[in-house]
């Protein structure tokens, strides 16, 4: 439906995308008290290549921002269940002071809407089917909001800040010459949705390694997930790290065989029990988008490259991303123009990378080794059936280690390994446009 231009084009910060990481620093500016724009291109309720698959990093998250989360659409799940090479691990979330000890998933088709409209409700102006296209600047190249397009017409909305999390295009952050580094992993997601009695409502997130081309042959570095969603349906799908391009014939041909693999019970194999088609998209991993600031503009979740090369995971540090842009943006705020502000904005990329810049370059390095097909298989064959392995190393893939008084064994060890990696520069200069 046509949506009419927001009565006033100005705003304390501007925010492009209204995804996890936008909703979220939408959310916290407004609960901060500061004039907040949420532009989305698309209209709710829309598709989202994702999982759907919530760890309790993001519940936190979810918790932060007041989502009701017992109500229909969600389920529940108590933790991983590993298959490999004929061997099933379990592996419960552990409780701790930072994390609940449970997982979620909820269809993209809604989420991104329900997180949208908390930060509506917190006093966020949220305007879809308004389509960024570039920054605004001003004649030192500082950027000064940005210019879209809203039912056919191009509108210049005014910000000193703009925090962009339009996703894996990262128009804007092209725009001011914040390219992706080729070093940094990349990954391809795809997914169906199926009917499946069988599994709908199981308490694990099911996770298989031991995926090849054809039988007998080089294990492919990735995983597929078959994610129970409570309602009559599963989300199954492949994260592949430098997997081909989203949607390709070999790609789908690999998630029709392997579901082939799976126990005829499941149902899975049929093709009646399909319920939509694959759709597939790019995973940005690694910080592969530097610096996450530059001349007014902060850069959020896939935008900034910061999926987890670990896992695939995005969602948790898109959110989370959100926040501290939405925190460091209200304090910047608060001092006039000038070095000041700059100084406490810089905090933003320093902040990033301390909290994640180690476990992200250990990350890495984890998925540089999944190229390698000996460690791919050894990690298949001798790890991940291994359930005093997997309790470590699930710590590790998602990392919901504890760090305060109550840490196991588990956490100790994660915890150490990830210090002992030296956390890279936050910043890289952009080349200029």
């Amino acid at each position: 439906m046509p949506v009419s231009p927001p009565a006033s084009k100005s705003a304390d910060v501007i925010v492009v995308g209204a995804g996890p990481a936008g909703s979220a620093a939408a959310y916290h500016l407004a609960r901060h008290g500061r004039d907040v724009l949420l532009l989305e291109k698309a209209e709710f309720p829309r598709e989202k290549v994702c999982g759907d698959g919530l760890t309790p990093r993001a519940v936190r998250q979810l918790m932060r921002m007041g989502v009701d989360t017992d109500g229909p659409g969600w389920h529940r799940n108590r933790g991983v269940r590993f298959f490999s090479h004929g061997t099933t691990v379990e592996i419960d979330w552990r409780e701790n002071t930072r994390f609940p000890g449970y997982g979620l998933t909820r269809s993209r088709h809604d989420f991104d809407e329900i997180l949208a409209q908390r930060a509506v409700k917190a006093g966020a102006r949220l305007h879809t089917s308004t389509r960024v296209t570039e920054p605004v600047t001003d004649r030192t190249g500082r950027v000064r909001g940005v210019r879209a397009t809203v039912n056919g017409t191009t509108t210049a909305f005014e910000a000193p800040l703009v925090i962009a999390a339009d996703g894996v295009s990262a128009r804007l952050a092209l725009a001011l010459g914040v390219d992706r580094l080729p070093e940094r992993p990349m990954a391809t997601a795809i997914r169906r949705y199926h009917r499946c009695e069988a599994r709908h409502d199981e308490p694990y997130l099911d996770i298989w390694t031991d995926l090849a081309a054809r039988p007998g042959g080089p294990l492919i570095p990735g995983y597929g997930w078959i994610f129970p969603m409570g309602d009559g349906r599963v989300n199954v799908g492949l994260g592949l790290v430098h997997g081909d391009g989203p949607g390709q014939a070999d790609t789908r041909r690999l998630l029709d065989e392997w579901l082939a693999r799976t126990p005829p019970d499941w149902g899975l194999k049929d093709p009646g029990s399909i319920d939509g088609p694959v759709r597939g998209a790019a995973l940005p991993m690694g910080f592969s988008r530097l610096p996450h600031y530059t001349r007014g503009m902060l850069l959020a979740g896939d935008s900034g490259g910061m999926v987890s090369p670990w896992s695939g995971e995005g969602i948790a540090y898109a959110m989370e991303a959100g926040e501290l842009a939405a925190d460091i943006a209200a304090s910047a705020l608060a001092r006039p123009a000038g070095p000041w502000r700059e100084r406490v904005l810089q905090r933003y990329p320093q902040e990033v990378h301390r909290r994640h810049g180690s476990y992200y370059r250990l990350g890495t390095v984890w998925a540089a080794l999944q190229q390698k097909p000996a460690f791919t298989s050894f990690l298949s064959k001798h790890v991940v059936t291994s359930p005093t392995a997997m309790r470590y190393l699930t710590r590790l893939l998602v990392n919901v280690t504890d760090d305060g008084g109550h840490r196991d064994v588990a956490d100790r060890v994660v915890n150490a390994l990830v210090r002992a990696v030296p956390a890279p520069r936050p910043r890289r200069r952009p080349r200029r446009r």
